[in-house]
């Protein structure tokens, strides 16, 4: 559940999640924990059948983005992140998130020392998102 804590900001904002130093956030964690792939929806498909969601982060600190994250029900291969450049060392940075299967996954953000860790139940309905990314 969101905690309020905004990296780098004093102000609360009820849907974010972290500490002073990371957050999840400015558009906070999903409602019921929920990452929903359907058709319609937000998020992408791979060629691999990996499910991608873009995902904003606040850095209070100063360094890149690291993001890392095991699914925690069964066996998988390790999520992947993409972490652009561009958005200078600190304050907010767009991602996505790249889940290879459902189901309960446990995702971890870090810049340099600080890091913020939350569980996520990704569900996949039907054939999912429209938008296909041409990525492996």
């Amino acid at each position: 559940m969101p905690n309020g804590i905004v990296a780098g900001e004093k102000q609360l904002d009820a849907t974010s999640h972290g500490n002073r130093g990371v957050s999840v956030g400015p558009f906070g964690l999903w409602p019921d924990g929920t990452v929903l792939f359907k058709p319609g929806g937000a998020g992408f498909l791979t060629r691999d059948g990996s499910l991608g969601m873009k995902i904003g982060w606040r850095r209070g600190v100063s360094g890149q983005l690291r993001i890392e994250g095991r699914r925690l029900d069964a066996a998988a291969p390790p999520l992947r992140a993409e972490v652009p450049s561009g958005y200078g060392d600190r304050g907010f940075q767009a991602t996505y998130v790249i889940f290879p299967e459902p189901r309960c996954w446990e995702v971890t953000g870090r810049v340099n020392n600080a890091s913020v860790t939350f569980v996520t139940r990704v569900v996949k309905v039907d054939d999912g998102p429209a938008w296909r990314r041409n990525v492996p």
